[in-house]
């Protein structure tokens, strides 16, 4: 073994504390670019796979009514490579053990298997079978969330009339990804699945023959998406056509792409954070590292070491905690990435969504550690190598010490002598303190950011399950119903309060920018439905004229006091020119809201209302959920608990995961920059410290003077990084919104003093082991010089 790595191996393994502290932290940027870059490349590829064999549409339609006669001419759209036409219904389910009514969208498939766009994944069970019209597929999730079998039987109102639905297999189609009842945001598996059904036997339950309403197809490659809408819209308006859309507009796949994207931002805000803090702490080591080993470095020099040599020798001890940290961080990402993937498993229905690993990203991550070694150890490196053999055989000179801003004030009178020293050590060394304090910061500041989601998730099922929803159940009409309607509910035994509200689907136009948007009309802003916004203050609907969503506005690029051209995509079709009222900043999806009233004088019709919100007697739910299975007029249900619950389950398990997750991260980011401070003022300072022990000075109070310097900065820290985490918060905020959704910007106490007590208690830790090494300070070796 060479002389060089003999010293190499004997120094590394006096240092190994801190070379493990740094490997630790290059280890947690490293796994979590690692696992979020595969987990990101995972759900693209699984995303690719499944919409590519299943042949997922890129245009959707839906209309009252058409012929199939028309899907001639829409296969004569320029552009358009292949069309599906189906049926689609929404029905209410009596589900055997389910006390509520729950809801299904009924949808068209072959009567014998064929390819067809949007293909239904058979996971158990079978096909529909000719000549059976009661068989159905159904899906998974709601299969599971029911405990139900193929073979089991539901019973549903189609059209008016009663059916028992044998349940034959169960099913995935990749329109339904993420799958929610229409008009909703979050999932409830229980009371809402998707049923396949064979095309003869819906087409029969619905009256339908010759017929379609609902319309999907692909474009040739090169294909004007806008031409092939326009064209769309032109040609199905006589049908009560709700206008053409592409994939962006659609609810599934707009979720999974927004969060691809939000993992995307995650790739590269933590790891950089951890390197960043390896670099730092790889420099402050190898300085140290060098200016002890002057002496050593002259003696190589004059052996006849080459600078070349001793500049390798020394960029080693970087490479090594780098290395280690790489392939402990790859193996850790791997194990990560895995886990997270099952996570996303609970939430996106597919196939099988399979971890993959690339090598391509151990690679990249590779290279940033390297970069990162490289730049933490070039100060150290060129030191060592531009350092002239005769300069290194004398000891390093003293450092000039001048009073500190403190000590000219006269501050010093007023401390004990240990804590003149802390003071006067910090301002001497002003820039390594400031950088300390910004590295322990991070680690403050990662845990704060960390739980900010959890914040703000919270805050939004406050916003919507609490204040904004205050009824206990909503039911929604399969067409829209005369205002007479609300006596035939509120004769309903159980029924105590309801509120009814029409949705009326519309393109809302503003010169060149035009938007597909359903218009709410609400008898009132302040009832069972309020309208709140992100940080739940009320607003009160104005008499006349649209509050849209800010986000909607903004799209839109109106504002209050501008006009809109509301052309409405249903009955008479109208086009009329509205006022904007004002704006209102809603955390889920955009609306645009105005008075039933105004809503029926613009729409041109005698009021018809598409839903009702409900307050219930609980004593009497029972018997109202029994009558409302059966009711002909009623499509569906939601219960506002039991989505709330939903909901709940479904976030929990992710939010338990990613604070772990964060917080073990950050404490070994706050242990590594403590510990090695501190081990390396004891280096730097043992012979100082020994001085003051041969004085008379206790253990406790050299103890003090170290770690009490430590302490100081940790106790710094503390506010600057909640200020960055608060700053990273409002950045993950605005990275992590979309159309469908808005972070809002909230922070709790709880989870302040969180993100503190963790941080302190590491400090601690790590104090408790430096101050183990210095109880072992052995005095005469320290003492003797080098002269």
């Amino acid at each position: 073994m060479k002389p060089l790595t003999r010293k190499l191996l004997r120094e590394l393994w006096h240092l190994r504390g801190q070379m493990l502290a740094v490997a630790a932290v290059v280890a947690c940027g490293i796994s979590v670019f690692v696992a979020m870059s595969s987990v990101g490349h995972s759900l693209r590829m699984t995303r690719a796979s499944y919409y590519s064999e299943y042949r997922f549409a890129d245009v959707f339609l839906q209309c009252k009514r058409a012929p199939l006669t028309m899907l001639e001419h829409v296969r004569a759209i320029d552009g358009v490579a292949s069309v599906r036409a189906r049926l689609l219904a929404d029905v209410t389910l009596d589900v055997p053990g389910l006390d509520e009514p729950a809801s299904a969208r009924l949808i068209s498939i072959p009567d014998r298997r064929q390819p067809v766009l949007n293909d239904v994944f058979l996971r158990e069970g079978r096909y529909v079978q000719p000549g059976h019209p009661d068989e159905v597929i159904a899906s998974e999730t709601f299969m599971l969330a029911n405990d139900l079998r193929p073979g089991d039987r539901v019973g549903a109102v189609i059209n008016g009339r009663w059916k028992v639905l044998r349940i034959v297999g169960t099913g995935l189609s990749p329109k339904y990804v993420y799958e929610v009842q229409p008009g909703a945001f979050f999932p409830d598996n229980r009371r809402f699945g998707v049923f396949w059904m064979s095309r003869s036997a819906l087409e029969s339950a619905l009256d339908m023959s010759g017929a379609f309403n609902d319309l999907s197809l692909t474009l040739a490659h090169g294909a004007s998406e806008k031409e092939v809408i326009m064209r769309l819209d032109r040609l199905f308006g006589r049908y009560g056509s709700l206008g053409a859309y592409g994939r962006d507009e659609q609810l599934s796949d707009r979720f999974l792409s927004d969060e691809i994207r939000q993992v995307g931002i995650q790739i590269t805000v933590l790891p950089a954070i951890f390197l960043a803090v390896g670099v730092f702490l790889l420099n402050i080591v190898l300085r140290r590292l060098v200016a002890t080993q002057r002496d050593q470095i002259a003696v190589m020099k004059a052996l006849g070491y080459r600078n070349a040599e001793i500049g390798f020798h020394f960029l080693a001890f970087a490479l090594f905690p780098v290395l280690v940290g790489t392939a402990a961080g790859t193996s850790l990402g791997v194990w990560l990435g895995t886990g997270l993937t099952a996570v996303y498993e609970d939430f996106y229905n597919f196939p099988d969504l399979i971890y993959v690993f690339r090598f391509r990203d151990v690679a990249f991550s590779s290279l940033l550690s390297l970069s990162a070694a490289l730049l933490g150890a070039q100060g150290a490196v060129r030191s060592a190598v531009s350092l002239p053999p005769a300069e290194a055989m004398r000891p390093e000179a003293p450092t000039v010490y001048r009073p500190g801003i403190l000590e000219r004030a006269g501050f010093q009178k007023a401390f004990s002598v240990p804590l003149r020293i802390i003071v006067r050590n910090m301002e001497r060394r002003p820039w390594k303190s400031a950088l300390s304090v910004l590295m322990i910061a991070f680690a403050v500041a990662i845990l704060l950011a960390g739980r900010y989601s959890y914040d703000a998730v919270n805050h939004i099922m406050q916003v919507e399950f609490s204040s904004k929803h205050r009824e206990d159940l909503t039911v929604l009409f399969n067409e829209a119903r005369p205002a007479s309607v609300r006596y035939d509910v509120a004769a309903l035994d159980g029924v105590l309060i309801g509120e009814f509200y029409r949705e009326e689907p519309a393109r809302l136009v503003s010169a060149h920018r035009s938007r597909r948007q359903g218009i709410t009309g609400l008898e009132r802003s302040d009832g069972l439905k309020r309208l709140v916004d992100a940080y739940d203050r009320l607003y009160r609907l104005p008499e006349k004229g649209l509050v849209l969503t800010s986000t909607l506005a903004d799209l839109l690029a109106v504002g209050a006091g501008d006009t809109l051209t509301v052309e409405f995509l249903q009955g008479r079709r109208r086009t009329v020119r509205v006022p904007v009222s004002g704006t209102i900043d809603e955390i889920l999806g955009l609306s645009a809201y105005m008075r039933l009233e105004e809503l029926h004088r613009l729409a041109g019709d005698h009021g018809a209302v598409s839903a009702a919100y409900l307050k219930v007697d609980e004593s009497k739910a029972s018997s109202l959920f029994s009558e409302l299975k059966r009711m002909p007029a009623v499509s569906g249900t939601s219960m506002l608990q039991a989505m709330q619950k939903s909901f709940e389950e479904l976030i929990a398990q992710s939010m338990i995961t990613s604070t772990l997750i964060l917080t073990s991260f950050a404490g070994v980011l706050a242990f590594a920059v403590v510990y090695n401070g501190a081990r390396i003022s004891l280096s730097e300072r043992s012979r100082e410290l020994a001085s003051l022990r041969v004085l008379g000075f206790t253990r406790r109070e050299i103890s003090f003077i170290l770690l009490g310097e430590q302490a100081v900065l940790t106790i710094a820290a503390l506010p600057v990084g909640v200020l960055i985490g608060m700053v990273l918060s409002v950045l993950l905020a605005l990275g992590l919104s979309s159309e469908l959704y808005r972070m809002p910007v909230i922070f709790s106490g709880v989870n302040v003093v969180f993100s503190v007590s963790v941080t302190l208690l590491v400090a601690l830790l790590s104090s408790l082991l430096v101050r183990y090494r210095i109880n072992r300070l052995d005095l005469i070796a320290v003492l003797k010089t080098r002269e």
